[in-house]
């Protein structure tokens, strides 16, 4: 820690945390002016001149800039770097302190706070009476936030309507299955949505916010728009439910709207007009309103049980009431499957939305006590007490209630009258007539409302109907726009950002209420309950799907930051329930299922496509890290292999968009084929150059990201060009992802620039030969460094001085591009873009390199853009054995299947230059040479001290052949490709320490020079990058 000696100030001055600025006076190894005398104490008063912060004893009796762990530190955290709030940086703790008047200390009560006080003011920390402490928001524990809000929504409208339906078609046993494959699938998932509201603070959005902070936006943003497109379906299952009871109730008195389908309509759409109406007015008395529907169905449940045991009455048991028997219960264990629905899975789908709700407490798991308890505990006690519900009332209506009945009091017969058929003759009732006409209106296939009838008081069920419907209806109103609206602030889908905005202090989402309201009345008009709940049992089984492969993704990427509180999950459950649900979606109905999940594949594809900027963490990128982890490592352990050998390029470019030409080039031939890295040397000062390395990283790399170029930056910081570079050759790349190429660009301002950077620029290649590197020159006519025309300085690394305004020394820009605006600038187009048409490649492969010199120009081949150009190889040869060797040759080439034809032989390479040419060549070297007069080795080293790239006479004289050879080759280049679209040639090696780097680059500029198409100087490092054999 970094601990200070500094002076104690009285109380009154203690207003606050250390700052930088205080301990301006502390150099290293100094004392400064505030220097404390010995056995001061924060007790004493001493005069200080300090007038914007001060100095205080922080946390335990240390005088120290660094902060104790804090709340407010790891609060709303996002990328790995991020700067922290109260936290001092590695540079205030690290680095020489400087002046921050900026930087004001902080306030005690926040250092209060950080040591685990509560937030409160100075005086109450003194102990002194003081302000009122701010209240502290309303908290909910277990069983009010989660258990009772879960029951609530899992209970429905099925429950009442329909679970005793379901028992007459499936039976009691199938039904009891059916009931159990929807609590494991749901179980299965509360397990998963404990594990996964327990691994960080959840916020408003629910199922969608679960989802997209875990996989990502791309699952999430279509699962989110699903889920809530479900929840506002659901409020339409819900109000039918409750229009549906209503519209019986004026039946049984005979005082219909209009017909029994439209009063459900009518009834509808009057109901979830007022229930939109209470949601705009304010849900201040939801919480309070859940425990009277709570209380209301508890009332209802306990209603039908004593209504079991109570004799029946006469006009009961025309309606097929008998209470406990034994023999109906063995009749109704059975199923007797009627209707089109009448299918275990049709039974299934109708069932499975009323096991639905068991997101209700994981949605406000940042109102409750302790979420890490409250969710896992609420939510499957909610379960469990729900299923309890569910068995019981199967069971026990199955026990008492026969399938058909006539409700007619007529239809009583003595017990053992001839003619009558059926289990209700033996308690003297003969529905046989409504049985064989199909025409009986009551019974538990029949009578939607059995529970009414057989309970205690009738009214009650209606109300507990009332109040299941209700609470289901106005939650779902409520859920459906939230969770929407979380959607629509994170801008993921274009058109729906409208509904995002927020109104009133709760930031209430009025006109996704008024979606929400539009949707919910389309189904309600369907009228038909049956026909809406399939739809939603999809869209939740498709939620719950991925809520499970959530929990099973994040556990396998085996992420450090993937800690969930709540530990009693298994992944492979997890993947189990999400593959049952998936089952589940295709056996209910298959063709919904794919229209679930071609809308899940479509909204997936177009965030995919779009590429939102968002970070959350998700489990896809730990995946993505674990998967280049193994396979990196994976690489490592095996041997390399000619056949699989890729160009793997470690490309010089300085800052990228600087040298657009050279990042398209090499971009061209290893986009998903092999690794490029750009990369760039600072030159300077590393105290001064760092800061400016972390800012433009991130840009040049969302540069290379628009350009559509697939390449990674870096950069280091180093005193000059040469060793950067060499520091970038040994360092850059992983395990066998390791560049084995060196791409550059040629210095075309050599004979103008500084000797130094000329032998540097020299010295470059031959540290890429030392290292076993292939070495990749481009030069264009036009150049290759676009900077002056992005009105940037030039970074001086690679050609610095190539415009001569920009000055040949300068080792600092005096000025630096935006990173945010890297990214936006306008893109520099290059020839590299463009298709080349009918075009040639040419390549003079006249020196064996190991076929790199071929290879590069093949890839670039296979590019679309590159397609229609024809290659031309060209290889030197002897006039009188032209034939043989062009044969030699095309064979070589079929062996390697680069699918070259066309080969020309060169005979004339070896002939005299023309005069003129020469004369050019001995004006270009004449500046560098030293003029010894052939003097001895010894005399021409002392005469060379200090300028190593000075060419003596008896050098040139040696050299003679190869120079003449390079401006004979110009000249065939010249006859031969003046017109191509690119020129690949094999160049010369100069030989470390007998060719100095000036006469060097002479070769190079003669070599390459009056040529109007790209020319690529290749030189492979003499190992085979091509083989003809399979093994």
């Amino acid at each position: 820690m970094a601990e200070l000696s500094i002076p104690d100030l009285s109380p009154a001055r203690c207003s606050g945390r250390f700052t930088i600025s205080t301990l301006l006076g502390m150099e290293e190894g100094g004392r400064g002016p505030y220097t404390p005398t010995e056995g001061s104490s924060c007790d004493s008063v001493q005069p200080t001149h300090l007038s914007s912060s001060t100095l205080c004893t922080r946390t335990f009796g240390y005088n120290t800039v660094d902060e104790v762990p804090a709340y407010d530190h790891y609060a709303n955290s996002k990328g790995v770097g991020d700067p922290r709030k109260g936290r001092p940086s590695l540079a205030d703790l690290h680095s020489i302190l400087k002046p921050d008047p900026g930087r004001l200390c902080t306030p005690v009560s926040d250092l209060q706070q950080s040591n685990g006080l509560p937030e409160a003011g100075l005086e109450e920390a003194e102990g002194k009476p003081g302000r009122d402490s701010v209240p502290e928001p309303v908290r909910f524990g277990w069983v009010k936030g989660v258990m009772i809000r879960c029951m609530l929504n899992i209970w429905g409208v099925i429950l009442y309507l329909r679970l005793p339906w379901i028992t007459a078609q499936a039976g009691i046993a199938l039904t009891w299955l059916i009931i159990l494959m929807s609590v494991t699938v749901t179980t299965i998932t509360g397990l998963s949505i404990s594990a996964i509201s327990t691994n960080g603070k959840v916020k408003s959005g629910g199922t969608y916010f679960l989802i997209s902070r875990s996989l990502g936006p791309e699952l999430g943003g279509s699962i989110g728009l699903i889920f809530a497109f479900a929840n506002a379906v659901a409020v339409a299952m819900h109000t039918v439910g409750f229009a549906e009871t209503v519209r019986d109730l004026l039946q049984e008195h005979n005082s219909l709207i209009v017909d029994p389908t439209n009063d459900i309509r009518i009834i509808g759409v009057i109901t979830v007009t007022v229930l939109l109406g209470i949601s705009l007015a304010g849900m201040e008395w939801e919480a309070k309103a859940q425990i009277l529907f709570f209380l209301v169905i508890l009332v209802s449940f306990i209603n039908y049980l004593v209504g079991t045991v109570i004799p029946a009455t006469t006009e009961k048991q025309a309606k097929g009431f008998f209470s406990y028997r034994a023999d109906i219960f063995a009749q109704n264990f059975v199923p007797n499957w009627r209707g089109p629905e009448g299918s275990f899975f049709g039974l299934f789908s109708i069932f499975f939305p009323s096991a639905t709700g068991i997101l209700a407490g994981a949605n406000i798991s940042g109102d409750l006590k302790d979420p890490a308890v409250a969710i896992p505990k609420g939510t499957l006690m909610a379960i469990f007490w729900t299923t309890v519900s569910y068995l019981v009332l199967s069971a026990t209506i199955g026990a008492c209630v026969v399938r058909d009945a006539s409700g007619s009091l007529n239809d009583s017969v003595a017990v053992g009258s001839p003619g009558c058929e059926g289990l209700a003759c033996s308690f003297g009732w003969n529905f046989t007539a409504c049985t064989q006409q199909q025409s009986c209106r009551y019974g538990l296939s029949n009578y939607y409302q059995s529970m009414s009838m057989v309970s205690g008081f009738g009214p009650l069920i209606t109300a507990g109907i009332f109040g299941a419907t209700l609470s289901s209806a106005l939650a779902c109103l409520v859920s459906a726009p939230k969770v929407f609206q979380c959607l629509c602030k994170d801008q993921l889908y274009p058109l729906i950002g409208f509904f995002g905005k927020g109104y009133g202090r709760n930031s209430e989402p009025i006109r996704g209420y008024m979606l929400t309201y539009v949707i919910a009345i389309g189904f309600i008009l369907i009228a038909e309950l049956n026909a809406i709940a399939p739809i939603i049992s999809n869209f939740f089984l498709c939620s719950y799907a991925l809520i499970n492969f959530s929990c099973f993704h994040a556990s396998i990427t085996n992420s450090p930051g993937w800690r969930p509180s709540f530990r009693y999950y298994s992944k492979w459950a997890a993947l189990f329930g999400a593959t049952v649900s998936v089952v589940i979606m295709f056996l209910l109905t298959w063709w919904a299922a794919l229209i679930a999940f071609g809308i899940v594949i479509f909204l997936l594809g177009y965030v995919l496509y779009k590429k939102p900027d968002v970070n959350w963490g998700s489990s896809m990128q730990a995946s993505s890290y674990n998967m280049a982890l193994n396979y990196s490592v994976g690489l490592s352990e095996v041997d390399e292999h000619i056949k699989n050998y890729r160009p793997q390029c470690l490309v010089l470019t300085g800052p990228p968009n600087f040298r657009p030409a050279l990042v398209d080039f090499v971009g061209t031939f290893t986009k998903n084929l092999s690794l490029m890295l750009c990369g760039n040397v600072l030159i300077g000062p590393r105290k001064q150059k760092m800061p400016e390395s972390r800012l433009m990283a991130d840009g040049h790399t969302k540069w290379l990201m628009k350009r559509k170029i697939k390449a990674f930056y870096t950069d280091v910081v180093a005193e000059d060009l040469r060793s950067g570079v060499q520091m970038l050759i040994q360092a850059a790349g992983l395990g066998k992802m390791r560049p084995n190429i060196l791409v550059l660009g040629y210095k075309r301002n050599w004979r103008t620039a500084s000797p130094q950077s000329l032998e540097d620029y020299v010295g470059i290649l031959h540290d890429a030969f030392d290292f076993k590197y292939g070495v990749c020159l481009m030069r264009m006519k036009e150049g290759l460094n676009v900077s002056r025309v992005l009105q940037a300085h030039v970074n001086p690394t690679f050609e610095a001085a190539e415009h001569p305004e920009n000055g040949t020394g300068s080792r600092a820009a005096p000025g630096t591009v935006d990173p945010t605006a890297l990214a936006s600038e306008q893109q520099a187009s290059t020839i590299f873009q463009s298709k080349q048409g009918k075009k040639t490649i040419d390549i003079y492969w006249l020196f064996d390199d190991g076929g790199l010199t071929l290879l590069i120009p093949y890839l670039l081949g296979r590019k679309k853009r590159w397609g229609k150009c024809k290659i031309r190889v060209f290889v030197g040869g002897q006039i009188n054995r032209m034939d043989e060797e062009r044969k030699a040759i095309v064979s070589l080439l079929s062996k390697f299947r680069l699918g070259f034809h066309e080969v020309h032989i060169l005979p004339d390479i070896n002939q005299k230059p023309r005069p003129e040419h020469i004369k050019r060549f001995d004006e270009l070297i004449a500046p560098f040479r030293l003029n010894d007069g052939f003097k001895d080795e010894a005399t021409v080293n002392e005469m060379r001290q200090g300028c190593p790239w000075k060419i003596s006479d008896e050098e040139v004289d040696k050299n003679r052949a190869k120079s003449l050879r390079q401006v004979r080759l110009n000249e065939i280049l010249l006859d031969y490709s003046r017109d191509a679209a690119l020129i690949a040639i094999t160049p010369p090696i100069g030989r470390k320490g007998r060719c100095p780097s000036s006469l060097y680059m002479a070769w190079l500029e003669t070599l390459s020079q009056d040529l109007r198409p790209p020319i690529i100087l290749t030189r492979g490092n003499q190992e085979n990058v091509l083989t003809f054999y399979c093994q």
